[in-house]
């Protein structure tokens, strides 16, 4: 059974004197994982962006030297996910709700002296909510560098493995992540693999008109029951583990040369420009 690491680089499991000296070290970076509780469709779990979000960037911190100065904080495991809503099992935090919690958690973290937040966001549905809250927070704490990150963003590896119609319409729970589960937790996925929710754009009725999607440039405010009867989508059904083992190294790579990129650089600069 999967079991979230408790202990390396955990901010929670420092004294109070230990994490104020994390804190206040050179380019101090606290990474907080952030997932959702939402359905997955039939045969993966409620925690899945949860789980995403908290097992890679762990696998991501051994990988750093140790003498970088970089915590994990608590993961927290509700978000904002009014799309998928209509499903038991989803539980939504509302958008004011998230937004608030970024600023206060952030507002603690910078009265410590911490330089940097990255808010490492596995759910797709709240990535915009995410920015925002960023943005707002840098205003209040100009002295604090926020990065708000989404896993799957920026990954090039992940388009020589999955498929370009799975990438631009597996939204939720199709082959990329129904594979990624397979590699981390196995013994979460159940055996059905839904496709019903990759049928919508064969549907002229059912599909944005032309120049619009369900993501992209011109995208739509969808929920998941205009979409997939099952939860699905896109297209679950040409998962497998060995993708998913790809897949995890990918993310892997990719979030490992990010963050050392970042750590090993001066960057912000501490001193601003001059106001016009």
């Amino acid at each position: 059974m999967f079991v979230m690491t408790r202990s390396f680089r955990c901010f929670e499991s420092l004294s109070w004197p230990a994490a104020a000296e994390a804190a206040s070290q050179e380019g101090s970076t606290f990474v907080w994982p952030l997932g959702a509780c939402e359905q997955h469709g039939p045969h993966l779990p409620l925690s899945t962006d949860t789980l995403f979000a908290e097992t890679i960037i762990t696998a991501v911190l051994k990988k750093l030297p140790s003498s970088f100065p970089i915590w994990k904080l608590p993961t927290q495991s509700i978000g904002f996910s009014p799309e998928h809503c209509s499903f038991p099992g989803t539980l939504s935090l509302s958008g004011n709700l998230m937004f608030q919690l970024v600023i206060e958690v952030g507002n603690q973290l910078a009265d410590i002296g911490v330089k940097r937040l990255v808010l490492f966001n596995a759910h797709g549905g709240q990535i915009g909510l995410l920015q925002s809250a960023g943005r707002e927070l840098r205003k209040q704490r100009p002295e604090m560098a926020v990065l708000p990150c989404f896993l799957w963003n920026g990954v090039s590896a992940l388009k020589e493995l999955i498929p370009d119609q799975e990438i631009e319409q597996g939204l939720h729970a199709g082959q990329a992540e129904t594979s990624l589960m397979l590699s981390l937790a196995p013994e979460l996925v159940g055996h059905e693999r839904p496709s019903d929710g990759d049928s919508f754009y064969q549907d002229e009725k059912l599909r944005p008109p032309k120049g619009w999607s369900l993501e992209g440039a011109a995208p739509c405010a969808w929920l998941t029951e205009d979409l997939s009867k099952s939860g699905v989508i896109g297209d679950s059904s040409e998962s497998n583990l060995s993708l998913g083992k790809q897949i995890e190294n990918a993310l892997i790579d990719h979030w490992v040369q990010l963050l050392t990129s970042l750590l090993t650089s001066n960057w912000p600069p501490v001193k601003r420009l001059e106001k016009f």
